[in-house]
Parts: C-alpha cells; structure tokens; sequence
C-alpha cells in the first residue's frame, strides 16, 4: 500500500477531529443516559439517518446473505464489542490511561495486516512511526497516567482487547472494497442496532426519553448524526483509498484534535508535555508517510554533490 495521498490525509484529520469531539459529546450524554442505551441511540439514530440519505440519492447494493452476514460481524468488531469494553473498562480506571491503551490499535493492526495481507507489509517506518505516535500520545497525557498500570489488570486486557477487535475490524472492511462507503456504514450501523438493542433491553430498564434534557437530546444527535453516521462513510472512504494501516492512524490524532479542539473551543492552555507530545505524533506520521523523509534525503544528496 502506498502512501496516503493529500485527500486520503484531509479525511484521516477530519475523521480524527469528528472523532476527538465525541469525548465531549458522550460525556453530556452520559449524564442521564447508561452506556448501553447511549450506544443504542448512537448506532440506532445515524443508522436512521442514513437510511434516509442512502434511499434519496438511490445507493442501492444487493443484499446477498453473505453481505448481511459480513454487517454483522462488522458490526459486531467495529462498535459492540470495543464500545461494551471500552465503557465497561472506563467505570474502573482513568481515562488517561484508557486513552494511552487505546492508541495501541495501529500497533496491532499494522501486525495483523503484514500477517494477513500481501499489500500491507509491516515496513521499519511504519513501525517506527507508529511507535513514534504511542509515545506522543503517552507525552501528551503525562506520566502520572501510567502510575495505575499494574493496578485493574483486567480492564486494562478489555482496552487491549477492544483495540485488537477495532484493528480486527479494519481488516475485515477490507471486503466492502468497491461497494459505497454510505451503504457498508449504514450496513454495518443496522447491525449494530439490533445487537445493541437486544442488549439494552435484557440488561436495563429503558430510560424516560421524555424526559431527558434538551443538551442531553443535543449531545445525543451531535454523536449520531456526526461522530457515527458521517464519521463512518469516511471511515470506509479512507479503507478503501488508503488502506487498513493508514487508516489505524486516526486513532493517534484523536487525543491531538481533543486537546486542539480544548484550546479553540475552551480556551485551554497549551502545556509543554501536550505540545511535546504532539509534535512526537506529528513526527511519527512524517516517518510513515515518508515524503518529507525522502525529499530531506534528496536534499541532502544534492548539496554533497
């Protein structure tokens, strides 16, 4: 797999941006709402919304058995399971620390696609980069986040765990290669609605919708309609033009468009580590695109000679 173009690199950043605003959006709604109806109405709603997209711009795909079958467990990798874990793990211990574990997914999937792909080889810039980028991430949030790293064994193994069915994900999608990206994400969100409300409503009493506040209603629709239902046809967007690797990378900007988006929105000070931290990540996406590298190189090259 070559590397990302400028257009592939534009979504990777707004896929990260969308999706590092959705720690503020699940946080409001989290308030009065229990983890598994918020992922209810999270799949549910954008699922809903682009159903209604797809039928007006008439994207239509044939609805074979195995391709409903390949929703399901798409869904199954991509939302039910990672978002059951990373919840269930964040009831247990810090964020910060639940934020270094989850931006471990690039690891495991440039690993499983070298393993399970003959276009995506693990290359020693992909894994310098990628490493590069973990560290970054752990900078930005500091030290003290790794100081309950021996403590609650096993939700930290549900975090890693979630990241490995993420990076799983990834490479199934692989399959939906030349089918919409509109289509496989409202494909993939149907079947995660269904999961989830099955779960929902063997596990707890359904909530008094009614009543809940209109920001909670906001934070609800902002996370559906936005950081799921347009996140994911640019989700499958980008696997299908930049490849599993490439797109694994958003995870890493995730905690870099967060605290941007803390000191535009918020007014948020910039520390030292937060900014050290960022120019790490920044640095390993340098190495695994390897444009810059290379053109340095080139550089060099000519004013020896």
């Amino acid at each position: 797999m070559s590397s990302p173009s400028a257009r592939d690199w534009s979504l990777i950043f707004l896929l990260a941006l969308i999706w590092g605003a959705t720690f503020l959006f699940a946080e409001l709604a989290l308030v009065e709402l229990t983890p598994l109806w918020l992922v209810l109405l999270r799949v549910g709603i954008a699922a809903a919304v682009l159903a209604v997209v797809v039928r007006l711009q008439s994207v239509r795909v044939a609805l074979t058995p195995v391709l409903l079958l390949s929703f399901l467990v798409m869904g199954l990798l991509n939302n039910v399971v990672p978002f059951t874990l990373i919840f269930w793990s964040q009831t247990m211990i810090d964020s910060s620390l639940a934020a270094i574990l989850n931006a471990t997914m690039p690891f495991w999937t440039v690993v499983m696609a070298h393993l399970a792909t003959r276009d995506e080889r693990m290359t020693p810039p992909k894994l310098t980069g990628i490493l590069l980028g973990i560290a970054g991430v752990a900078v930005m949030i500091g030290p003290s986040a790794l100081a309950g790293l021996g403590a609650a064994v096993l939700p930290q193994l549900a975090i890693l765990l979630a990241t490995f069915s993420y990076a799983s994900a990834i490479l199934f999608g692989r399959r939906f290669r030349g089918l919409p990206p509109m289509a496989v994400a409202l494909g993939q969100l149907s079947a995660s609605a269904c999961v989830m409300l099955v779960l929902a409503l063997v596990s707890e009493p359904v909530p008094a919708f009614l009543a809940l506040a209109p920001v909670t209603w906001a934070a609800v629709m902002a996370l559906a309609v936005v950081g799921t239902g347009l996140a994911y046809i640019l989700y499958f967007s980008i696997l299908a033009s930049a490849g599993a690797t490439n797109l694994s990378l958003v995870t890493l900007l995730i905690p870099v468009t967060a605290v941007a988006l803390g000191a535009v929105v918020l007014g948020e000070r910039l520390t030292v580590p937060q900014f050290s931290g960022m120019l790490l990540i920044l640095l390993g996406l340098a190495v695994i695109d390897g444009r810059m590298l290379a053109a340095l190189r080139r550089r060099s090259a000519s004013e020896v000679c």
